[in-house]
């Protein structure tokens, strides 16, 4: 592999196809004659750093030899079959037929569009085996490489001349001459056409806006002698449109263009780092960092009560004013309160943080509206001073708001609810993409697409409100206090919910009620 780790001598099995592909002398003289159908590579040594193949030391033997074999499917199969290329075999070539059948491109006119003609089949039959597996496209990990095929597939197409929607047809013949082999397909085959369907509105339409922009920046740059099209360009297509920048790139060629994809690749990081940097400020309101990594090398982590208290004796061990360190604290001033211990749940796991009071014996009060950790096991109370002066080391009374954290676990609670009537009702990749809980409401959203039989919305809703009831009833209550869980999934940012209600009268599941936080003393008089 040309890498450090394991290593061996190679064989190569090839078979020659005959003197009608080209001269004779091996895979060295000609590829297209000789093809490479199975590879074997007996690990024994381990390698050492190199700049290649060849040049690296051997490190050793290694303890447990083995044999690294792989056939080459498709080639065997266009031996046997005694096809030109792999495109051309019995699995793809039938897509290959349907695309020329939509388009009225004849496969074998020009070298362009069989090129066009073998990326739609690759890139479909592809397309529908992911999403038979349950990915959907989306921005990000296998979603972005699903989306990136589908969307190449169709511009082909287009560039082949077709005008109106194609992944219909193209998914319906990968369907037909997969689903003997893979039956889950067949099975399936509502879902698979529905996102399919999805993406490929999307993209059409994302690509009409998409393409004037394009075309206008080639005719700028053009005008202007350059052959460049600028990364801020790429960016904006990849951005508001939707682009996937090697889509730009191909673009860009046609036109006799290439692409700062330098600048493109600046810009990306950029906004990264801004998605981060805003992020990083919710937790640490702009204050350096540094103050909380004193705070803990000084006083510790602080230990979290609230699992078994809803209210308890604490000592201010740091004290932040408007972001920066500070001895003490009057009324009116804006704080971040750092305790020994604390019963205030710190948002994370997909719950969002406890609110409450903090009363110093002193008889200073602060009102805390959320507590976040920006470094590992430091809770900060972010809030204001209500009444007389906070100082570092002064001894307080800290207690949350117990009918909040309550509303809000009920619609955690729901939350999970929901999204098990959902698959229940739906499959199972109906899967939770973010969820976000209040008190009194909880929004959740769904990464499939398949729209819901028209019976399935109440009965999920029913048999959720069923679960939350039922679950409610059979909770001690000990055990309904409220666990703020760190097991939910993160809330997504995209806000645009799939299922909202308000919250039902449910509490934690019962078989998270081990670990729910349970109040050992009465509500405090300060409510």
């Amino acid at each position: 592999m040309g890498v450090p780790g394991p290593c061996g001598p190679c064989s190569e099995i090839n078979y020659d196809r005959g003197p009608e592909f080209g001269a004779e002398g091996g895979p060295a003289v000609n590829d297209e004659r000789y093809v490479e159908i199975w590879n074997l590579v007996f690990m024994q040594y381990e390698r050492g750093e190199g700049s290649g193949k060849e040049d690296f030391p051997i490190l050793g033997e290694l303890p447990s030899k083995n044999i690294d074999t792989g056939l080459g499917l498709e080639r065997l199969a266009m031996i046997l079959q005694g096809v030109q290329n792999m495109y051309e075999t019995d699995t793809l070539k039938v897509v290959i037929d349907k695309a020329t059948e939509l388009t009225g491109v004849r496969y074998g006119s020009s070298h362009e569009s069989d090129v066009s003609l073998r990326v739609v089949a690759d890139h479909m039959r592809t397309s529908v085996m992911l999403i038979g597996d349950g990915v959907t496209p989306g921005n990000e990990g296998r979603g972005y490489v699903l989306r990136r095929i589908m969307r190449r597939a169709v511009r082909n197409m287009r560039l082949l001349g077709a005008t109106g929607p194609v992944v219909q047809d193209l998914v319906d013949t990968v369907i037909d001459t997969m689903g003997e082999q893979y039956p889950e397909l067949v099975t399936d085959r509502k879902r698979i056409e529905t996102v399919a369907l999805a993406e490929e509105a999307a993209f059409l339409k994302a690509l009409k806006g998409g393409t004037n922009i394009l075309d206008t920046a080639v005719t700028e740059t053009k005008a202007s002698g350059g052959t460049v099209l600028s990364g801020d360009k790429a960016f904006l297509l990849h951005d508001t449109w939707g682009f996937p920048i090697d889509l730009t790139l191909e673009m860009a060629a046609e036109q006799g263009l290439s692409v700062d994809e330098n600048g493109f690749r600046r810009l990306m990081k950029e906004q990264r780092d801004r998605a981060k940097a805003d992020a990083k400020a919710k937790k640490t309101g702009h204050a350096d960092m540094t103050a909380y990594r004193e705070i803990a090398d000084t006083s510790g982590a602080t230990r979290f009560t609230g699992y078994t208290n809803t209210e308890g004796e604490t000592t201010v061990v740091g004290l932040l004013v408007n972001g920066v360190p500070s001895p003490a604290a009057t009324e009116g001033d804006e704080v971040e309160v750092v305790l020994d211990r604390t019963p205030f749940y710190a948002e994370g796991g997909g719950q969002i943080a406890d609110q409450g009071r903090i009363k110093l014996h002193s008889g200073a009060v602060i009102d805390i509206r959320d507590v976040q950790q920006p470094v590992p096991g430091v809770s900060v109370h972010k809030g204001s001073v209500q009444v007389g002066e906070v100082t570092v080391g002064a001894t307080a009374y800290a207690a949350i708001d117990v009918r909040r954290r309550r509303a809000i676990a009920r619609a955690h609670s729901a939350t999970h609810l929901t999204h098990q009537a959902l698959r229940d009702a739906l499959g199972p990749t109906a899967a939770q993409a973010g969820s976000e809980n209040q008190p009194g409401r909880f929004a959740s959203t769904s990464a499939r697409r398949t729209p819901s039989p028209a019976p399935s919305s109440p009965t999920s809703s029913r048999r959720s409100t069923r679960s939350s009831r039922a679950s409610w009833r059979s909770t001690p209550r000990s055990c309904r206090s409220t666990r703020p869980s760190a097991r939910a999934p993160s809330p997504s940012s995209a806000r645009s919910t799939a299922s909202r209600s308000a919250s039902s009268p449910s509490a934690t599941s019962p078989r998270s009620c081990a670990a729910a936080p349970t109040s050992t003393t009465p509500p405090s008089s300060a409510w």
